[in-house]
């Protein structure tokens, strides 16, 4: 049964409190620190709350598979953006759902159109980045950047690639109740 909006936030903190101690990739940080970081820097860049509550869940697919921490490192894609993306819609609208399905894409984009993106990336990420296509090609580029979503995806990544700071002290999820109840109010009013 699908959930009541008001049972939205619960089901995410719920979420995090379950599975969110588990390792992110080969990172120093675990998924909850790396979300928290990433929702932090968003709100930081003065992002929007869809933005922000992108940019806490945007690796949400990552708590919902059951493959082990190390699969990229055994040649598995765990197509965490997709997986997140169909979570997310259920209750949020392509202001949160766009740039969490995109922010792999954006990776790929900014390696093919930066060259010292690439050199940037840490080792897990290079990993992971082999797996999802490498970076784009010219056609890729264009396609990806005609998206209406393509700038919050791209911002979402370079959150994403700075979040991975050991013991920074961040505020605790329950800060983004706010933002993710704005969100979840600006979709459902949609």
């Amino acid at each position: 049964m699908p959930l009541a909006r008001n049972e939205v936030v619960p089901e995410i903190f719920r979420l995090f409190a379950e599975r969110g101690d588990s390792a992110y990739g080969g990172e120093a940080v675990s998924q909850a620190e790396h979300a928290l970081q990433a929702a932090h820097f968003a709100c930081q860049a003065g992002a929007p709350p869809a933005l922000i509550t992108a940019a806490l869940l945007h690796d949400v697919g990552h708590l919902l598979h059951n493959l082990p921490d190390d699969a990229p490192d055994r040649g598995v894609d765990d197509r965490h953006e997709e997986l997140g993306r169909r979570w997310l819609a259920r209750w949020f609208g392509a202001d949160v759902v766009e740039p969490v399905r995109l922010h792999v894409d954006a990776k790929r984009y900014l390696c093919a159109t930066e060259p010292s993106y690439l050199g940037q990336l840490s080792e897990p990420s290079l990993i992971s980045l082999r797996l999802q296509g490498g970076p784009m090609s010219p056609a890729e580029v264009e396609q990806f950047r005609a998206s209406p979503h393509a700038l919050g995806a791209v911002a979402l990544r370079r959150w994403d690639d700075t979040a991975k700071v050991p013991g920074l002290v961040v505020p605790g999820i329950e800060e983004y109740a706010p933002s993710i109840e704005v969100a979840l109010r600006d979709s459902w009013d949609d």
